[in-house]
């Protein structure tokens, strides 16, 4: 296989970063089977052939059904907003095409398991987009606790916290209404965090948790992209409905305890995706914003030197950073989608599937279903209610 075919549905936050992510790969990873940029599909004429042009795909679709019915295309790449997910992910699997699909995978549980099986049974490739865990500190630490380094684990603490609509003037984008974004805070930034507890820790054996809307309408937006967007204050009002922050509480399979914390209303935290795992011998703390880096503790080290060490994860034994710059060179936001569009490619050419892989999206949204149906019912809920 010299090449991999890719049509993606989507333009705007998130098909900047993949579109940047297809084309870093083979600059940085030549034994890549290479990505073809083969056509973006959006529904504004003129925006789409502008991100056509800037991003530097071939060809132009305004229709995704066009799109997937193309026979020069091996995989549909859909960063659409989420209500768009289902159709386009099973129209591609009957079409025997590829699947890389955004997170939250679906809007529903149900949803998200008929993606898989759709998948599944097209006998195609699947991925999700949980990009995080392609960062190398991430992948540290993940390499710390599958050797057994820190022990037993006994804790998992993890928190996404965001700032961007605390002005109660920020205008109703999609990510604030139910029927496109399936949720709020709880399915956009809780399910980064959920991924990455369950990649480190292990599957989620019950859920309690509880949720507030903080603001509960907003002026009609006029225009979005991305997280910012245009709208004026003295416009028509709508409803928020979905929520602004969710907090929950879980007892993990293999005996673990975690909290997890999800916000768009923490004034001064811009993106701060963080976690801290604490084991028998030792813990661990990552924190996004500052992404090349793992506090590391080991409770073995001498009692004069105890302490958190700071370890910069850019030298070329972390995962990915040998093909990247010399070491303290350190790499950012988009490098976790170029690693991610690497294990894409590199699963299809070797025909095998793809990690995180739609089955990991339908246990994403299992969690996340059964932390509203906690919330909803003000009790502990067993993963295993949900199937």
């Amino acid at each position: 296989m010299d090449a991999i075919r890719v049509g993606m549905v989507g333009y705007k936050f998130m098909g900047k970063a993949h579109s940047n992510a297809y084309r870093a790969v083979p600059m940085f990873f030549p034994k890549v089977t290479r990505p073809v940029m083969k056509a973006i599909c959006g529904r504004d004429p003129e925006a789409l052939e502008q991100a056509r042009s800037q991003f530097g795909w071939e060809t132009a679709e305004t229709d995704w059904k066009n799109l997937v019915a193309r026979d020069d295309i091996d995989v549909i790449d859909i960063n659409a907003p989420s209500d768009a997910h289902k159709e386009i992910a099973l129209a591609a699997a009957a079409s025997g095409k590829h699947i890389f699909c955004e997170k939250p995978l679906a809007l529903t549980l149900a949803d998200s398991i008929e993606m898989l099986k759709a998948a599944e049974e097209a006998g195609v490739k699947h991925m999700v987009g949980f990009n995080y865990r392609f960062a190398p500190a991430v992948q540290l630490a993940k390499k710390l606790i599958s050797e057994g380094r820190i022990g037993d684990i006994y804790h998992f603490r993890g928190w996404f916290l965001q700032d961007w609509i605390l002005d109660p003037q920020f205008p109703l984008v999609w990510r604030l209404q139910k029927e496109i974004a399936g949720s709020g805070s709880h399915g956009d930034l809780g399910a980064h965090v959920i991924d990455l507890a369950r990649f480190l820790v292990g599957e989620f054996q019950e859920v309690i948790g509880m949720s507030e809307t903080f603001v509960k309408e907003r002026p009609m937006s006029s225009s979005m992209t991305g997280l910012s967007a245009k709208g004026d204050k003295d416009a028509p009002k709508g409803p928020v409905t979905v929520d602004d922050a969710t907090l929950f509480l879980a007892r993990f399979a293999g005996g673990a305890l975690g909290s997890i914390e999800a916000t768009r209303f923490a004034a001064g935290h811009r993106c701060t995706n963080a976690f801290e795992i604490n084991g028998s011998k030792g813990s661990i703390k990552f924190d996004f914003e500052r992404v090349n880096e793992l506090q590391v503790y080991f409770t073995d080290d001498a009692d004069d030197v105890q302490g958190f060490r700071r370890v910069l994860a850019t030298d070329p034994s972390h995962a990915y950073m040998d093909a990247w710059w010399p070491a303290g060179h350190t790499i950012g936001y988009e490098h976790t989608f170029t690693h991610e569009v690497l294990e894409l490619m590199n699963a299809i050419a070797e025909d095998r599937q793809a990690s995180p892989s739609f089955v990991d999206g339908v246990e994403c949204q299992a969690v996340l279903e059964a932390v509203d149906k906690s919330i909803a019912e003000r009790r502990w809920v067993a993963i295993s209610e949900l199937r």
